[in-house]
């Protein structure tokens, strides 16, 4: 059962790095077209501290506790990506207006964990609550995971053991009927954490790897490397099908999408299926600009992929029904860094497409590209917004972090394939009462497609 239409989303909104010294705050959106505040933030629900970069978000129960009737999906988890703090929210009592149930302060995953910056969080069938951190309370990179206690939301201890945690973390997926866990690797928070510089590239400061781990043991079982085509691997998943042995990750430095499998022998492998060759440009920070896949998901039925484009501006719709062979059967381009009346000028493109025109919706150009992707259940609609990371924005789009970021609407073929914009639809986050500011990930109350693991 897909259940109704969405009808609100939460977002989380970021000041840090836009000059405006103002916590960050989840922002309520409606998205029913019948209500008379459709594309407006009906409620803000400021943080208690300046700084956080809140980032991503998850759920206390998802439908991993399926059949447990003793568990609500009430509280959504917001880990702070900078400060390390993880706020919890109440989102049960009044779905429309959000509030602070409880904030899990920096010092408890410092000494109960070793760990800081805290990324991706998933519930569990246990009922308690995980979070993937990307690195030590130095500033160094470390791979590892910390649990929550599902009721109280007390720091329980390191889901990993003494000394397995991975030199990078990032973002994981679990698949219970195979016992397997999957994480991924950004970088080093002291390296990213100011914007991106390629010589800390070869200084080692960014992953290139798969972890696999044994869901059950919590033991590191595998690590996959992905040499240099699958650098930075960042967003994975698998199908939705508890009973499926693969998925696929995104890899952003040089645009490439992973397929990941267990192998006849039973241990794990990958295999490059999608490639977006880098341009070559002049008039920008280096000579060839990649594509830099930055989010991608996969619809529930387990038919499409998707994947934005962050520097070329552009989400692509894949067939993946042939799990090996993915085919194009969607692209429309949202901004990006080669608009055709921008700075920046392709020089050669091996896909040999001509440079996009500015993207204007509702008077309002967009600035940055397309980033974040949430699909509604119906697979009809996707939903984009355009920040990656405050200190990457202000690096690759400062007109972006001047004018704020937006959230826009796609409208999905689900029968042959194909994407369109929704020109009625458009959430302007420029014009928020306190300033521009920079909203990143979309979660719906009921869950999604990238929040929620079946059993």
């Amino acid at each position: 059962d897909l259940g109704p239409r969405e009808e609100i989303v939460y977002l989380p909104c970021i000041y840090r790095n836009t000059g405006i010294q103002k916590p960050d705050y989840l922002a309520t959106v409606d998205v029913d077209p019948k209500s008379p505040t459709y594309c407006q933030v009906i409620h803000r629900l400021p943080m208690p501290n300046l700084r956080d970069e809140l980032h991503h978000s998850g759920w206390n129960t998802c439908s991993s506790c399926f059949g447990d009737t003793s568990k609500k999906r009430n509280r959504l988890i917001l880990p702070s990506l900078i400060s390390s703090r993880v706020y919890v929210v109440d989102v049960g009592t009044n779905p429309r207006a959000p509030e602070i149930h409880k904030t899990v302060e920096p010092v408890d995953l410092y000494w109960k964990c070793g760990l800081a910056n805290p990324h991706t969080s998933h519930c569990l069938g246990s009922g308690q609550i995980m979070i993937s951190c990307l690195g030590d309370p130095t500033g160094n990179g470390k791979g590892g995971f910390i649990l929550l206690d599902g009721e109280t939301f007390e720091v329980v201890g390191n889901w990993e053991h003494p000394g397995e945690a991975a030199p990078f973390g990032y973002d994981f997926w679990y698949q219970p009927r195979h016992n397997v866990m999957i994480s991924t690797e950004w970088g080093a928070p002291k390296a990213l954490a100011d914007g991106f510089n390629p010589a800390h590239l070869k200084e080692g400061h960014y992953g290139r790897s798969l972890h696999v781990w044994d869901w059950t043991t919590h033991r590191k079982l595998q690590t996959i490397d992905l040499g240099e085509e699958g650098a930075i691997p960042l967003e994975v998943r698998f199908l939705h099908d508890p009973s499926a042995t693969e998925g696929y990750v995104g890899c952003a430095l040089q645009g490439t999408v992973f397929r990941f499998y267990r192998t006849e022998k039973g241990d794990w492998a990958a295999e490059k299926v999608i490639g977006v060759p880098s341009k070559k440009v002049e008039g920008w920070m280096l000579p060839e600009m990649s594509g830099l896949i930055t989010d991608i998901l996969i619809s529930l039925d387990d038919r499409f992929l998707y994947f934005s484009n962050w520097l070329h501006g552009d989400i692509r719709q894949y067939d993946i029904t042939d799990r090996r062979k993915p085919k194009m059967v969607g692209q429309v381009f949202l901004g990006g860094s080669i608009v055709s009346d921008g700075p920046v000028k392709v020089l050669q493109d091996p896909e040999n497409q001509p440079q996009p025109p500015p993207r204007v919706i509702k008077g309002r150009r967009v600035y940055g590209g397309p980033q974040m992707l949430q699909l509604s259940l119906d697979g009809r609609r996707l939903y984009v917004t355009t920040s990656l990371f405050s200190s990457w924005d202000k690096q690759f789009y400062p007109d972006m972090v001047k004018e704020g970021s937006l959230m826009m609407q796609i409208d999905v073929n689900t029968i042959s394939g194909g994407l369109a914009l929704n020109e009625n639809f458009l959430v302007d986050f420029g014009k928020e009462p306190d300033g521009p500011v920079l909203a990143h990930e979309v979660r719906y109350p009921g869950g999604d497609c990238t929040s929620d693991i079946w059993l």
